[in-house]
């Protein structure tokens, strides 16, 4: 392990970390030499990303959480703990989307969002907090958006979960700073990850467009800031909202 490494054996759980952005991150911890436990819906893809984590010579475990069920939840959490007797930094990285306008969204679509973006990182946060107070240090990063700042068209669900994380940010670096626990936001631009596949290519180029630097993001660009964060380099940086975004709300 060599010392360049700024997440060396750091327990860190990283949700809906086995596509995407989560990914992105989970790969990222283990080159910088973290210990890493990826959470997702699907048995299969965790179990692929677990051997990416490891082929990247990282410690790394795989649980199915579905973030919306406290009592998976708590015990993936007990688990970690079990096995690795502390947790270091959390990434609430699970996240959905569920488009429509206002007027055409059903209760499901608003309601499914709400359970995902918002109800599961309260979730994961409570079941994490009272361990890393206990220890006296952690870190804790939510998956906002630039949609979370500045609203989007059509997505009123996702909008309002993304605000609210950043509610929770705000609130919790309030409280769990004096014990030593820091907590902060990512609020990435438009990133290109699965969650794009559905987008016609006209307008992925128009979003490209809008960008200054005239590309749209790539997983790394966000997983390279989580683990800035996550690092003792960021010691003093909490409750703060970091847009990652290529300037496209300049």
């Amino acid at each position: 392990m060599s010392s360049s490494q700024r997440l060396a054996g750091k327990v860190s759980i990283i949700t809906g970390g086995a596509q995407g952005i989560g990914l992105a991150t989970a790969l990222k911890f283990s080159r910088e030499g973290a210990i890493v436990v990826v959470c997702d819906i699907r048995q299969a893809a965790v179990d692929a990303a677990v051997a990416q984590c490891q082929e990247a010579g990282a410690k790394a475990l795989g649980r199915v959480v579905d973030v919306t069920q406290r009592e998976m939840v708590d015990a993936m959490v007990q688990q970690v703990l079990n096995q690795f007797g502390r947790i270091d930094v959390l990434v609430n990285n699970a996240g959905i989307t569920q488009d429509a306008r206002l007027q055409k969204m059903t209760i499901e679509q608003f309601d499914r969002v709400i359970d995902v973006n918002l109800r599961g990182v309260f979730h994961c946060s409570q079941a994490v907090a009272d361990a890393m107070v206990k220890q006296g240090s952690g870190v804790i990063l939510n998956a906002s958006s630039v949609v979370g700042i500045y609203g989007n068209f059509g997505q009123t669900n996702y909008a309002a979960t993304k605000f609210g994380v950043i509610g929770f940010t705000k609130t919790w670096s309030r409280e769990l700073g004096p014990k030593g626990v820091r907590v902060n936001a990512v609020a990435p631009g438009f990133v290109a990850t699965p969650i794009l596949s559905t987008i016609p290519d006209k307008v992925l180029q128009e979003m490209t467009d809008r960008v200054p630097l005239k590309r749209l993001g790539q997983p790394e660009d966000i997983a390279n800031v989580y683990a800035f964060l996550a690092s003792e380099e960021a010691a003093y940086i909490n409750g703060a909202v970091l847009e990652v975004s290529g300037g496209m709300t300049v």
